[in-house]
């Protein structure tokens, strides 16, 4: 018996592997079969199981392709609702992989279906527990995502969890090893751990969720400060329920590379967003006009997910040499699937035909400190409230970039201000989605907070509430 996790940084999204005896099965596949397939063939294994704890809203999953590809069936839990073909198991039912079991507990709470998958070694030890969003690591699957589908309150969801946990997982041995669907930097949680393996044990001592004195000090422990969702978490459930078109091809139409002039006539005739992937700084200094930053480092596919919203807009790619495949690949792994291709030789080509390019007024975190002046200069932070609050500039708005379609609109166009985030990477992606709706009455700042925070411009931890957007 062998079990992978195969982690995705970028999703914080644990996928995992699982072969005893020739035969094989995945929990929570990607979106991209390709690399399952060749593990499979390298291994000389034979995919049996196509496990899903949940229908994900963070992602979309790999499992109608994969199931296609190898005729694997999809398994869910119970109450499961699919719209393909897929065993919907029922509660405590097992499936036998080689000389190991895997048991279906229906533990609804983050949505109506979720379901952990209990791995049964082939001596009968309880080994290993797939806990997908019931169970993280240092918290608990948010309650808050199903409440319109199941006509239900984050409340009542949240004691669904909490009779899911305590009497379903917590009677599990300590040394049931853990391993969730997500870790630190997923928006399905609030308090994850860096970590994304640990012992029933352990989590039973350290997580806040699981030392609860009664249902109703759950209930307001996991609900409490619980954000917004993303926008696109209602799009993603909604693929990975009715299904998607194949990734292939998706791959296929996004990897067209389009001469200038097919670029141009699709932005105008398709209302096609055009999607610049480079780093901050190559953009800052030259890009297409209208065009929004939003780079492959970071963070890359939940921030489009956030701020373009819709899987259905058209996009256009605009990316370095050799990185289209990757920002394809990781737009449908967010269901962005209407890629319509990618600018061929990227912007080097654009600007060697003499196209018309714009760019960013922006400075460095030195040119700011000789300019700002407290009680004149305006200063929008648009870092989470969270790290707003542990320190930053002194008179400071925090305008967090997640809110920034209701913000927006409230900025005085006749005046000047400065904009940054923790590095640069956000604050880019505030500063082009503002050029492109016509703002140009500010000035973004390079390195951001990180580089600020080394000049002698005031700071403070003090939080004036007048000044955080709610």
């Amino acid at each position: 018996m062998k079990i992978e996790q195969i982690y995705t940084e970028c999703l914080s999204q644990g996928a995992y592997y699982i072969t005893s005896d020739g035969e094989a099965a995945i929990i929570d596949p990607l979106r991209e079969t390709q690399p399952y397939l060749d593990r499979l063939g390298k291994d000389g294994t034979k995919l049996k199981y196509i496990f899903e704890t949940h229908f994900h809203a963070d992602f979309v999953s790999g499992h109608i392709d994969l199931s296609k590809k190898t005729n694997a069936p999809i398994v869910y839990g119970t109450t499961a609702m699919p719209e393909f073909e897929a065993i919907v198991a029922e509660d405590n039912q097992i499936f036998e992989l080689g000389s190991i079991k895997i048991k279906v507990l229906h533990t609804p709470g983050h949505t109506m279906e979720s379901s952990c998958f209990l791995l049964i070694d082939k001596s009968g030890k309880e080994t290993a527990l797939f806990s997908g969003d019931t169970l993280f690591l240092g918290d608990v699957g948010r309650p808050d995502l199903a409440q319109k589908a199941a006509n239900t309150s984050q409340e009542e969801l949240a004691g669904m969890l909490y009779e899911s946990l305590y009497n379903k997982i917590l009677p599990l041995p300590d040394d049931v090893i853990v391993y969730p669907a997500h870790g630190a930097g997923s928006a399905c949680g609030k308090n994850m751990m860096k970590e994304t393996v640990d012992t029933l044990g352990n989590q039973k001592q350290t997580n806040y969720a699981l030392n609860q004195s009664s249902k109703a000090t759950f209930i307001k422990a996991v609900t409490d400060g619980l954000l917004p969702p993303p926008a696109y978490f209602g799009e993603n459930v909604a693929m990975n329920k009715k299904g998607y078109r194949s990734y292939d091809q998706v791959l296929a139409q996004g990897m067209k590379a389009l001469a200038i002039e097919e670029f141009e006539a699709m932005a105008e005739t398709k209302g096609a967003l055009i999607l610049d992937t480079r780093n901050n700084n190559d953009f800052s200094k030259s890009f297409i006009p209208q065009s929004v930053n939003i780079g492959l480092s970071g963070d890359f596919a939940p921030w489009v997910g956030s701020m373009i919203v819709n899987v259905n807009q058209p996009i256009l790619l605009v990316t370095h040499t050799g990185r289209h495949h990757e920002a394809v690949t990781r737009l449908s792994r967010v269901g962005f699937d209407n890629i319509l291709g990618h600018l061929k030789g990227g912007f080097k080509e654009w600007k060697k035909a003499g196209k018309k390019a714009d760019k960013m007024f922006r400075i460095s975190a030195e040119q700011f400190a000789v300019e700002f002046k407290i009680g004149t200069s305006k200063v929008i932070d648009v870092r989470k409230e969270s790290e707003y609050a542990a320190e930053h500039i002194a008179e400071a708005y925090n305008r967090p970039l997640e809110y920034i379609n209701d913000w927006i609109k409230d900025i005085n166009t006749h005046e000047h201000f400065y904009v940054h985030c923790a590095g640069g990477y956000r604050s880019m992606i505030t500063a082009s989605i503002l050029q492109a709706r016509g703002y140009r009455n500010f000035t973004e700042i390079a390195g951001g907070f990180s580089a600020i925070a080394k000049t002698d411009i005031p700071k403070t931890d003090f939080v004036c509430q007048s000044k955080v957007f709610v």
